[in-house]
């Protein structure tokens, strides 16, 4: 499974950065919005993105 950001309901509020700092990233030449790592997540940090999707305040991120 990989997580992805939906670029247009990310607010930059950085939470998935501080929970998976791994896995999400705010990247300045993406307008500050979070990006995502492009692999596949097994484990502890397949949990972390879940999670991390679960807390986003827009439903920025999905994890399929």
């Amino acid at each position: 499974m990989k997580a992805y950001v939906d670029k247009e309901a990310c607010i930059s509020c950085g939470l998935c950065e501080s929970l998976c700092p791994d896995i999400f990233s705010l990247q300045e030449d993406a307008d500050g919005k979070a990006v995502a790592v492009d692999e596949e997540l097994t484990g502890d940090r397949l949990e972390c993105a879940k999670d991390a999707a679960a807390q986003c305040p827009t439903e920025a991120i999905r994890v399929e």
